[in-house]
This record gives structure tokens, C-alpha cells and sequence, in this order.
């Protein structure tokens, strides 16, 4: 079941103007500054980062298969969540436990 389903239901139940937060907080500028592809390691990431919200898989095109990690925070207000701020990091590990590649959306912060 993804995150969206989980967290869905809950939105629904909250009144209106409560504030909400999903995912945990986590401090993309110090990854982005200290990872290097081919380098660092699932045992770095996760004393940088913590544990990641989710975990999963990611497959190529070529049929090269990545672990992938997913970080992820979100905050706002209801109704409408017009101020929403949501933040998310992928990782890719190779089979070695190597970051490959990763990605990033919403706010640097």
C-alpha cells in the first residue's frame, strides 16, 4: 500500500484548520553535501539520515534492479492545503549496498 493510501484516510478525519505533518524530518543539504555515487554507503545514508520511510525497488530500463530507499516529509494546514510543504529523497543502492543514484523534490531547506 503506498503512502498516499495510508495517509489519505487521515486527512479526511482531521478537522478543518488542524495542522498535519507525515514523514519525518531529514537534512537533504547534509546528504546532498557528503554523498558521492559509486561511494557512500546504505550504512552512511542511514547514520545521516535514519531509517528511510520506505523501502522498495527500482528497475532500469537495461533490467539492472536498484534497492530504493525513500525519504519523506510533509506539512500543512486544512483545509485546502494551500501552505502544503512536502518534501521527498530517493535513493538507489546497487547490489554491493552503493548509492547509485538519487533524486530529490520540494523544498532544499
Amino acid at each position: 500500500m503506498t503512502a498516499a493510501k495510508l495517509i489519505l484516510p487521515l486527512l479526511l478525519a482531521l478537522p478543518a484548520c488542524a495542522s498535519i505533518e507525515v514523514g519525518r524530518e531529514f537534512d537533504l543539504a547534509a546528504f546532498d553535501a557528503r554523498v558521492q555515487r559509486g561511494v557512500t554507503t546504505r550504512a552512511e545514508v542511514q547514520a545521516w539520515l535514519g531509517a528511510p520511510a520506505a523501502l522498495g525497488a527500482s528497475v532500469e530500463a537495461s533490467g539492472e534492479r536498484h534497492e530504493q530507499w525513500t525519504y519523506y516529509h510533509g506539512t500543512g494546514r486544512m483545509p485546502g492545503m494551500r501552505d502544503a510543504r512536502f518534501r521527498i529523497l530517493q535513493i538507489k543502492f546497487d547490489r554491493q549496498g552503493v548509492v547509485r543514484a538519487y533524486n530529490w523534490s520540494g523544498e532544499r531547506r
